[in-house]
């Protein structure tokens, strides 16, 4: 059992560094529909070096990806929308997110995750993903909440919720979901997150599954105890701990997250 001080030390570390966060607004995401997709395919991107898109940046990763779809779907490429999705080739995703010599790894996987969720949306919701939210109800756990409703679809059917989490945090900040039942945030369990866990002490070292699921716990017992909302401690430590992995401590010694597992389609 992990020692409490451990925690202690580690609320201690987050609070002093929220004091002077800010959050991102994700106002660079024009609708609901966009940021669906777009979380659909946010994993492991695969692009080697960062870019500059359309003068701004330089961006890397899941932010790189994010910014060169945007971008390519205001120059008149496809746009994200179910019915534009419904048929999306392995080529049009590799087009999609293309930048100079580099596009995102296996194109085909985030083809067919698209047009399984644009086809579930078009059945579900007349392929609308602002629906989709209205249906929720304000109910983002439990039956028939928002995350329920997404796992139904394979992109979104991680068991630790990881990319719905993400999509509810974006449209909560972007005023198109409100929640009324905010005990449901989770903290994403991703390479970063399981670092800093590692690292600073409030995880053991184990299997993938294991480590993941142990970081969404530590982290929301982190959250509970310094009362910073769950979704602002994950950007937090995401945006934050990226370069830094010692940004809550590394009592733990040199610890690293698992190796990716590379036939998943969420982590």
């Amino acid at each position: 059992m992990t020692d409490p001080g451990v925690f202690a030390r580690v609320g201690e570390r987050a609070t002093r560094l929220f004091e002077s966060y800010r959050p991102p607004d994700f106002a660079h995401i024009p609708d609901p529909d966009a940021a669906l997709f777009l979380c659909a395919v946010d994993h492991r991107t695969g692009y080697r070096h960062a870019h500059l898109v359309a003068g701004e940046g330089p961006y890397e990763g899941s932010a790189l990806m994010w910014a060169v779809a945007l971008d390519a779907a205001g120059r008149g490429g496809p746009r994200l929308r179910a019915r534009e999705l419904r048929r999306v080739s392995e080529m049009q995703v590799a087009d999609t997110f293309r930048i100079d010599a580099e596009t995102v790894a296996d194109p085909g996987r985030r083809a067919a995750l698209w047009r399984d969720l644009a086809r579930g949306l078009e059945r579900d919701y007349n392929g609308e993903a602002a629906a989709l939210l209205r249906a929720a109800e304000r109910t983002l756990g439990g039956k028939d909440g928002l995350l329920e409703r997404l796992a139904r679809y394979q992109a979104y059917s991680d068991p630790l919720q990881k990319k719905a989490q993400l999509y509810a945090k974006i449209c909560e900040r972007r005023g198109w979901f409100e929640v009324g039942d905010p005990e449901s945030w989770e903290v994403a369990a991703d390479n970063v997150l399981m670092r800093l866990a590692l690292r600073s002490g409030v995880v053991e070292p184990g299997r993938l599954d294991a480590v993941r699921a142990a970081t969404r716990a530590a982290f929301k017992r982190v959250a509970t105890e310094t009362r910073i909302p769950p979704p602002l401690l994950d950007d937090m430590l995401w945006e934050l701990g990226r370069d830094d992995p010692d940004l809550l401590g590394a009592e733990a010694g040199e610890l690293h997250e698992p190796g990716r597992d590379p036939s998943s389609s969420w982590y």
